[in-house]
């Protein structure tokens, strides 16, 4: 992990470090373009072929059915199986608090506006499955997504060697009550969603994190349905300083890392020694991690900053706008209002970014690559569609009705005005 001086930062090497492309993307649109076109005119055949190339399994079929997954989820350990009802509890808690119902508003004496909430009735979710297998984000999509009422949910997720999935997204789909998991998984699952296949339903918006190649899927299909955000690889920033303690940094360092090579795990400080300390914890925790080859190569393309004070480090993290944001400090709610871009905030040393991934209750499909920007992470907001509605008494029509007569006039558009004058006599 390289080390920089703030003071020593271009404005160019600032916008080099904060972004995060990579050599091979041409490559990567390249071979999605391809294989989306391929699921497009080939349908099944096509994702039977890509489970045979990509997962090296040959399916009899593309999913596994109510029965099939009962029997599966009926394998999971107790305390694994706790462990889930647990995290299920609280995402479920927390995403139930946002349903609102808005007021109806009188913009001026009989004209009345609101807004009613409609759930999307066709929705994609799509698990994980490469290096590791995330019943956490079945949890984080699917409960807001039947909480906000959606009708058809499509579940996607890579098989296993098998030809079938494991215990833990099995028994997610059974505590749900998702009946159907579909067996595919990477790009060709955002492709089959998009534009549906013989067996696979064709949805209105797809969810889910992915690889690069999942990625760059969901961006490409966004001319026929719409997509949560591009969430791609991983990432995490942590700012601290002298409070803070090392080995909890390097820990929730790692923590990201060993998601995938392409994860970036940041660390800002206002403390050189901190950020030294840091380096050695991290290389004393890595050498006994199950997936330290990973973890490693991450660690290799991240880096950390020195900074003067705790203001310059959240300039630097809003112009990173980092999907997970730590603040690995004692003054951290000095520091909540100079927050602008971050996907979900980790606040003080006892607060962990593992419980947001897994059971604190907010949700963990969040931006990645700088759109934390302009995108926020999913909410039961995700799942709904906001119509409007607006109402007009006589009164209201004789109160409105003139200044809509005369901004029509103004644009030219006669037809427009006399919707309202043909009322109005």
């Amino acid at each position: 992990m390289k080390v920089y001086n703030y003071k020593d930062l271009s404005k160019s090497k600032i916008e080099e470090l904060c972004s995060r492309q990579i050599e091979d993307d041409k490559l990567v649109e390249e071979r999605v373009t391809d294989i989306i076109k391929t699921v497009k005119n080939d349908g099944d055949k096509a994702l039977l072929n890509f489970a045979k190339a990509f997962d090296k399994v040959e399916l009899e079929k593309l999913f596994l059915d109510a029965e099939e997954l009962k029997s599966i989820a009926s394998t999971i350990p107790a305390d694994a199986k706790k462990a889930i009802e647990t995290a299920y509890h609280n995402i479920k808690t927390f995403h139930q608090s946002q349903l609102k119902t808005e007021d109806k508003i009188e913009t001026m004496p009989g004209v009345v506006c609101w807004r009613e909430s409609r759930a999307i009735q066709k929705v994609g979710l799509y698990i994980p499955g490469g290096t590791a297998v995330l019943p956490s984000t079945f949890l984080m999509l699917a409960t807001p997504a039947i909480i906000a009422g959606c009708k058809d949910i499509v579940v996607c997720s890579p098989p296993q060697s098998d030809g079938k999935t494991n215990c833990y997204l099995a028994y997610c789909a059974v505590l749900l009550g998702i009946e159907k998991i579909y067996l595919i998984g990477g790009a060709q699952a955002v492709a089959a969603m998009a534009f549906g296949t013989e067996t696979v339903p064709q949805v209105y918006k797809i969810f889910g994190p992915g690889n690069r190649y999942v990625t760059t899927a969901k961006t490409m299909v966004q001319n026929k349905v719409a997509i949560d955000m591009p969430a791609g690889p991983s990432e995490v920033l942590v700012v601290a300083d002298e409070t803070a303690n090392p080995s909890f940094v390097a820990a929730d360092l790692l923590a990201q890392a060993e998601h995938g090579i392409d994860s970036q795990a940041i660390l800002v400080s206002t403390s050189i020694e901190i950020i030294e300390e840091t380096l050695l914890e991290i290389e004393n925790q890595l050498a006994i991690l199950p997936r330290k080859e990973i973890a490693a190569k991450a660690i290799e393309n991240s880096y950390a900053v020195l900074v003067n004070d705790l203001s310059v480090a959240m300039e630097f993290s809003n112009e990173y706008a980092p999907e997970h944001l730590i603040l690995a400090t004692e003054k951290f709610e000095h520091l909540i209002p100079l927050i602008i871009n971050a996907g979900s905030i980790f606040l003080g040393n006892l607060t962990p970014e593992s419980a947001g991934d897994y059971a604190s209750g907010t949700n963990h499909t969040l931006p990645t690559s700088g759109f934390a920007k302009a995108y926020s992470g999913v909410s039961i907001d995700s799942f709904l569609k906001k119509i409007t509605f607006q109402h007009l008494s006589t009164n209201g029509l004789k109160n409105i009705g003139p200044t809509v007569e005369v901004l029509a006039a103004a644009e030219g558009l006669d037809a427009h005005k006399n919707a309202v004058t043909i009322r109005l006599r």
